[in-house]
Formats: structure tokens, C-alpha cells, sequence
């Protein structure tokens, strides 16, 4: 049984990373490494990447997917749904907000001024976390090779659903021929669970909004990016959502702290009001729960196999390396003059010199640095 946590230091530390988490999902993972490995010592490395590497095996929005498994792993069921409720609970309120404003005013509050400084922060933090993730994941020439192959195939555009478990089959395969005594290899089987409620108040708009969302949350591999995709065929196309109010559906996901999936309590909010929110936002979220709780006892089965445990290594540095290549395209996008690359270097060198700094600080410095560099 693993050394238990009080609930109430969950709720706090996922409240606090759903408050400060901006940068998407590569940023919140840094930032959750940086709180559990590092700070509160509430597991390892290995123990870290192996839950990241399981989560990138499900659907749904990878960084909540942790936030989950994480606090299952520290407080059992209660702890799985205080860490993902209060991970998520911040983004949303926030996003319901500026859904109210933008609704009422018909454009959004101007934040880029503050924005500008938290980006180029946010890629020192995803680089500060991913060096010793690195020499925990990279552990032999194999997972190195993988690991290569897997950040130079990201860049060409390979699905990371064909990269994950492509590296993960080619290990176990190896594994496999490697060794005389070969394992036995138990089928397993991934589950997934949809699950919905109707009452009779909802109206039909919510109910087809509640399953277009529980679907996408289903199904849907990848970043932000391909949520977005999937809103533009689901909703745009349907005459359902103006490609306008999707642009700043995806300016609020980018601006607003913690999941990018938040971007739904906006959607709903501008397609059915407060309701369309809420369900909306119930909806997308639901699969990421169920699939996690589904996934929790086959995470240490697979550990427990040498088979098993060649292809969750294999995994795992597909995720790493992955990581990788976002902070890379992050980067291209973020530190383009020489205020950008000041925020970044200077980020960097505080985070070296003082390991302890804590996030939240990063975040507030940046900010700061980015609005007195943009009144130059």
C-alpha cells in the first residue's frame, strides 16, 4: 500500500497548480513534478513517469489524467476525485467568467500584456523538470534509441498514439526474444466506459451538447490542438459555434490557467447559457475519472511483469521525448526578441541557483517582467 497522504494537502496542492498552472499540459506536468518528486518527496522519478506514461495511454487531457492518478496514488478514491476536482475547478470558474464577460461585451479582457512575460517563464519550469525526468526514463541504449526515434518521428507529424504504443510493442517484442525465460504475456484489455444522464428539465441543445462533449472526451488523443480540431468538424461545421467565438474559445484556453479543456465551459456557455457550462464541462471531464480508475490496477501489474515493464519504460520515454519536442515548438513560438529570451534565461538561471523556488513566484515574475518589458 503506498504511504498515504491527508486529503486535505490533495486538494490544496492541485488547487494551488489548477490556480498558477498556465503554459498547458507539458508545463502542468513539470509543475506537478517539481511539487510531488521534488518538494513534498511523495514518490520518485520512476514512480512519477510511470503514471504519466499510463495516462498518455488513455484519452483525454493528459495533465488532469495525472493530476488523478496522483492523488489516487496518495489517497486512494476519495484523494483521485479531490485531486481532479480541484485541478480542474479553478480553470473552469476562470473560463466561466470570461464566457459571462464575453457573452455580456462581446469581446474579451486584455491580458496579453501579462501573458507575454508567463509563456517564455513557463518553458524555463518544462525544462527545468524534464532534465531529471530524462536521466530517470533514459535508463539503457534501447530506451535511448526509442526515445530518439520517437522525438524525431514527433517532428515529422507521427501520430503520438502510433509513437506510444509503437515504442511500447517494439520493447516488449524485444524483450521477448532478448530473454529464454520468456514471460507469459496476459492480454489486457483497455475499457472504456461512457456513461451520461438525462433529466427531463435539460433541454434537447444541452443533451446534444452533453454528448457531443462525453464523446470527444472519449476518444479524443493529443493536445489541445486536436480538441480543437474535433470543435471546429463538431460544432462549426454544424452551424452550432461561428468560427469567431472557436478562435476565442481557444484565446481563452491558451490565457486561462490549468486544462485547455476549460475551453468547453466557454463553449457551452456561448452555445446554452449556464447550463450548456456546466454540462458541457461535466461531460468532457467524466471520461478522464472513470478511465484513470479503470487504469489504476493494471499500472502495477505492468510493472510487475518484465514484459509488461519493458513496454510502460518504452512509454515513458515516448512521453519524455514528446515533452520535448512541445517545449521545442513552445519555444519557437514564445521567444522570438530579445524581452522573451531575457524572461526565459533569466527564469532558467533562478530555477538552477534556487531549486526550491516555488512555482506560483515564476508564474508572478513573469507576468510582472513581461508588462514592464512590453511599456519599453
Amino acid at each position: 500500500m503506498h504511504e498515504q497522504v491527508r486529503l486535505w494537502d490533495i486538494a490544496i496542492l492541485f488547487l494551488k497548480l489548477g490556480i498558477i498552472g498556465f503554459g498547458g499540459p507539458a508545463a502542468h506536468i513539470a509543475m506537478m513534478r517539481d511539487e510531488v518528486v521534488h518538494k513534498r518527496k511523495w514518490m520518485n522519478d520512476q514512480k512519477f513517469v510511470d503514471l504519466l506514461g499510463a495516462t498518455n495511454l488513455i484519452p483525454g487531457p493528459n495533465s488532469t489524467e495525472l493530476a488523478i492518478h496522483i492523488g489516487y496514488d496518495k489517497g486512494g478514491w476519495r484523494g483521485l476525485i479531490i485531486a481532479g476536482l480541484c485541478f480542474i475547478l479553478p480553470a473552469v470558474l476562470i473560463t466561466g467568467v470570461f464566457a459571462w464577460l464575453y457573452k455580456k461585451y462581446g469581446h474579451l479582457p486584455v491580458v496579453h500584456q501579462f501573458v507575454y512575460g508567463i509563456k517564455p517563464a513557463i518553458i524555463a519550469v518544462i525544462l527545468n523538470a524534464l532534465i531529471p525526468l530524462l536521466r530517470t526514463s533514459f535508463k539503457n541504449a534501447l530506451l535511448i534509441t526509442l526515445g530518439v526515434s520517437v522525438f524525431i518521428l514527433s517532428f515529422l507529424g507521427i501520430s503520438e498514439l502510433y509513437l506510444m504504443f509503437g515504442a511500447g510493442l517494439l520493447a516488449m517484442v524485444i524483450h521477448h526474444y532478448r530473454y529464454t525465460n520468456r514471460s507469459h504475456f496476459r492480454s489486457i484489455a483497455p475499457l472504456f466506459l461512457m456513461t451520461g444522464f438525462q433529466q427531463s428539465f435539460f433541454s434537447s441543445k444541452n443533451i446534444e451538447l452533453f454528448w457531443i462533449f462525453l464523446k470527444i472526451g472519449s476518444i479524443l488523443y493529443g493536445s489541445g490542438y486536436v480538441l480543437f480540431a474535433f470543435l471546429d468538424t463538431e460544432l462549426v461545421a454544424t452551424g452550432m459555434l461561428s468560427r469567431q467565438e472557436l478562435i476565442d474559445a481557444i484565446a481563452v484556453g491558451q490565457f486561462s490557467p490549468g486544462p485547455v479543456f476549460s475551453s468547453v465551459t466557454f463553449i457551452g456557455y456561448q452555445i446554452n447559457g449556464f447550463t450548456g457550462a456546466v454540462l458541457s464541462t461535466i461531460a468532457i471531464f467524466t471520461p478522464s475519472f472513470l478511465l484513470v480508475a479503470l487504469l489504476v490496477p493494471l499500472v502495477k501489474k505492468m510493472r510487475n511483469s518484465a514484459a509488461f515493464s519493458s513496454f510502460l519504460d518504452a512509454v515513458n520515454v515516448s512521453a519524455i521525448a514528446m515533452i520535448a519536442v512541445i517545449c521545442f515548438e513552445m519555444g519557437k513560438e514564445t521567444i522570438y526578441n530579445w524581452q522573451t529570451l531575457s524572461i526565459a534565461l533569466l527564469t532558467m538561471v533562478i530555477l538552477l541557483r534556487f531549486r526550491k523556488t516555488n512555482s506560483a513566484f515564476i508564474i508572478i515574475g513573469g507576468a510582472v517582467m513581461g508588462y514592464l518589458l512590453t511599456q519599453l
